[in-house]
């Protein structure tokens, strides 16, 4: 980086042989997270949330830019520090910098936008899937709308499992170095934000494929699976707030995929399967059965 914060804008120098990949998303209090979170809790998903998307790309993250809109309630010392730990801890943790961005007054919402650096050529998309590729996911599933659900629910009461999931929902881990190993292994990739077979849907629409997942196949933690079976098979086909990796293989790669996985250099799991070019609307189904259009995961707390 040539020039920093203090002036009207950042100069960046990229690296040789690489491509600038960027990203933006903004998180609105009350339908990405809770009006009660902390400073520090929103300013870590924030971070976390975009850089799903450069793991997603394959790409290694380097600098972001803020532009922080807040009520005058909110622009104080105590507040502003919490976030400002929050943003550090995250930024520190993946030597990313700030480079710019803004400060106004208005109803809470953070925007940021991510950029990184991916080597020409080699960054993960989702128009690759094959017909026979296999499906993979990183990671567990269902965590995400397991701790919305509590969230929404005011659940007060602190155990291990609540905890656990708290820390899923306020401090996603992106999977920046799996993404960045997938790059000329996985012929697509995606990360699941808005649920598994909404992302996974993505994929198939931009590949012109269709999937088809396996239900016993769904890598769930010990804690869900005490829950009841409808509701974790639920928020991990269709909640969202995971932030894992969904991505396919061909034979060859997932030769090299399992074997990553034997060693315990990588935390994934197949799922399922590319099945045939895409032919009707039903992109994405489970144990060869269509998925309910109306269940959805995205996190909106004033529903």
């Amino acid at each position: 980086m040539a020039l920093g914060i203090g002036d009207d804008g950042a100069l960046i120098n990229p690296s040789a042989d690489t491509q600038l990949v960027m990203a933006s998303d903004t998180l609105v209090e009350s339908v990405h997270f809770p009006a009660d979170a902390s400073g520090e809790q929103i300013a870590s998903r924030a971070l976390c949330v975009n850089l799903s998307d450069m793991a997603a790309m394959g790409a290694t993250p380097k600098w972001f830019t803020l532009a922080l809109t807040m009520p005058k309630h909110l622009a104080n010392n105590q507040w502003l520090k919490s976030f400002s730990a929050g943003l550090a801890d995250v930024a520190k943790e993946f030597d990313i910098a700030l480079v710019g961005g803004d400060t106004t007054l208005g109803p809470l919402a953070v925007s940021i936008t991510m950029l990184g650096e991916v080597p020409v050529g080699q960054a993960l998309q989702r128009n690759g899937a094959l017909v026979g590729d296999a499906i993979y996911v990183t990671g567990t599933l269902a965590d995400g709308a397991a701790a919305l659900n509590m969230l929404k629910a005011n659940a007060n009461k602190v155990t291990e499992d609540s905890e656990r999931l708290l820390a899923r929902f306020y401090r996603p881990q992106p999977q920046i170095e799996a993404g960045i190993a997938l790059r000329n292994i996985a012929s697509a990739c995606i990360d699941i934000s808005d649920g598994l077979v909404a992302d996974l849907g993505h994929i198939c629409l931009a590949s012109g494929v269709k999937a088809n997942l396996v239900a016993q196949w769904l890598p769930i933690h010990r804690q869900l699976r005490e829950m009841s079976e409808a509701d974790y098979l639920n928020w991990a086909l269709t909640g969202g707030d995971e932030y894992q990796l969904c991505f396919t293989l061909s034979a060859n790669n997932k030769i090299i995929v399992d074997q990553w996985i034997a060693e315990g250099k990588l935390m994934a799991t197949m799922i399922g399967q590319i099945t045939q070019s895409c032919d009707s609307e039903e992109l994405v189904t489970v144990d060869q059965q269509p998925v309910e259009d109306s269940i959805g995961g995205f996190d909106h707390f004033s529903n």
